[in-house]
């Protein structure tokens, strides 16, 4: 017996799922769920709403920065068939036409190997650049797509709506003054993500969203994405020509994107025919640019393996595998050591079935494995590979990794944050997987990326303030006058600002603020900054 509504099988329940599935990422993807979209001749435009996060984090790119790229495997990766236990008569008997025979696997270990398909990452385990999660998942998992996929990327409990991402909270957690002084430099991005659930937040999503690596060029090389040249002097062309200027004059990013792109360059030739490719030579190469952005997330699909499954799955993992394989190549090319800061992971809504089904393929299943790369974070196992003495017809072997520790220890030990603040954007407290990743400590406060350095009288007019503040990225920038209630008085200034150190000339008699005693506050890159005057 399966699950109702998981196997091709149960026909209209099983299509009505798919339809469910995709439906959101339509709305998903072209903005409806979020800030709204419109159709530009023919051609979708979406809000690009940029982020607090690593936008701010891109203000100050130095040795001690790390990065986090997220590869979504859409549509339920088959983890028994991504890393095989060797030798294991009861993964031959539950799958006597999917099982891969020894002989066509790299060995990890003596225990476990990966089909020869990926024999691309042998390197990568051999120079401590590869670890593997088993079985990772939740508890009482859900095997729709839509629903999984939103647990997991909400970081929410199964029977929990959550209707914003982990990654969103984080940011917006962290940048409260996103929304009323954006960076300029770009944020997170995305590219050819179907679901922008990971990096929504509260106000807005926070990552850049670009739909392929054509639109990322296009951007890259013009500046715009919406030509215009070409539009006649007629009624029609000249109101589409305003709307298309108007939503290119949104894409602020596209000159630090250009600088980026042209400066950074791809030394390794990545694999053609292969469609994480083209995202993943994009990333490296503004790495190398030093763009700034430290959160990225690309997908590859068609893991939703019912029936056939055999050859569809392998040519995935190969695609896979040679272009993380390329991607580390490109990053570590010349000694540069950057493949070090770079910690790439994998993640699906859900695993496969430990049985194969009639179709010669799998269904729904539980816990899948997760793939860790990175330049020294080691290699080996965590947690425990799923138990398939004892195969249950309904349900799976209970998942040996909860996500969301793996959420905590990324977001502690990789990105360097405080527990408090990884408690509160999961909701609750999870525990770090020890030696996961090579820990970092929490970064001192956001003086890095702008700083309200404070005020003195100036020496020689009377009646006047120095407000000194500096910038290490250029900013929309607020620096405000407050009263003792936090309750904003007056907006000093409230443009854009290039980088370097500022003084502000304050007169209060000019902005008619009375004597007493104050708060002034500077909000630029997404963070606020507050100290007290007295007048």
């Amino acid at each position: 017996m399966k699950r109702f509504g998981s196997a091709l099988e149960h026909g209209e329940a099983h299509s009505r799922e798919h339809r469910l599935w995709s439906r959101r990422d339509f709305l998903s993807a072209s903005g409806l769920l979020g800030a709204g979209s419109m159709l530009l001749g023919g051609l979708p435009v979406r809000a690009f709403q940029p982020t607090p996060l690593l936008a701010s984090l891109a203000a100050n790119w130095d040795d001690n920065d790390r990065i986090l790229v997220l590869i979504r495997l859409d549509g339920g990766n088959d983890g028994l068939n991504t890393v095989i236990k060797r030798g294991s008569s009861e993964y031959y008997n539950l799958r006597p036409t999917l099982g891969i025979p020894d002989n066509k696997l790299w060995a990890l270990s003596a225990q476990y190997g990966m089909p020869q398909e990926t024999n691309s990452l042998q390197s990568l385990w051999a120079e401590g650049m590869m670890k593997v999660i088993f079985n990772v998942g939740y508890p009482d998992p859900n095997y729709s797509h839509f629903r999984s996929s939103d647990i997991i990327t909400s970081a929410s409990d199964r029977n929990e709506v959550v209707e914003t991402g982990w990654v969103g909270r984080f940011l917006e957690h962290e940048y409260a003054a996103f929304l009323e002084a954006p960076p300029s430099v770009p944020p997170a991005l995305q590219i050819g993500v179907q679901t922008n659930l990971l990096f929504t937040a509260e106000e807005a999503n926070m990552a850049l969203a670009v739909s392929s690596p054509q639109e990322f060029y296009q951007i890259a090389q013009t500046g715009q994405l919406y030509e215009t040249e070409s539009l006649s002097a007629s009624n029609r062309d000249r109101e589409l020509a305003y709307v298309r200027q108007t939503a290119n004059a949104a894409f602020r990013y596209a000159e630090t994107i250009r600088e980026a792109f042209n400066t950074g360059k791809n030394d390794v030739t990545f694999p053609t025919s292969n469609s994480l490719s083209a995202p993943m030579s994009i990333i490296s190469r503004v790495i190398k640019g030093n763009m700034g952005t430290r959160i990225f997330l690309v997908d590859i699909g068609d893991f939703d393996t019912h029936v056939n499954q055999m050859n569809n799955h392998l040519s995935l993992l190969q695609q896979l595998s040679t272009a993380v394989r390329a991607f580390y190549d490109d990053l570590a090319f010349g000694n540069s050591g950057l493949e070090k800061k770079v910690l790439t992971m994998t993640f699906s809504e859900f695993g496969r079935t430990i049985y194969e089904n009639g179709s010669r393929g799998t269904d729904h299943g539980a816990g899948t494995h997760t793939l860790l790369f990175g330049g020294g974070i080691g290699n080996g196992f965590v947690g425990q590979y799923q138990d398939l003495s004892n195969p249950d017809p309904v349900g799976d072997p209970v998942f040996s990794v909860d996500f969301r520790d793996v959420y905590a220890s990324v977001l502690q030990n990789w990105l360097g944050n405080p527990p408090e603040l990884v408690d509160f954007v999961l909701g609750k407290p999870h525990p770090t997987i020890t030696g996961l990743v090579p820990a970092t400590p929490p970064a001192l406060g956001d003086n890095g990326k702008a700083a309200l350095l404070g005020h003195n009288p100036h020496p020689s007019l009377s009646g006047t303030f120095e407000i000194k503040y500096s910038l290490t990225h250029g900013s929309a920038l607020r620096l405000q006058i407050l009263d003792k209630a936090g309750h904003v008085l007056r907006t000093l200034v409230s443009d854009f600002v290039p980088k370097g150190s500022h003084t502000f000339l304050f007169r209060p008699a000019q902005w008619y603020v009375p004597p007493g005693v104050y708060q002034y506050r500077l909000m630029a890159n997404g963070q606020v900054f507050q100290r007290e005057i007295r007048i």
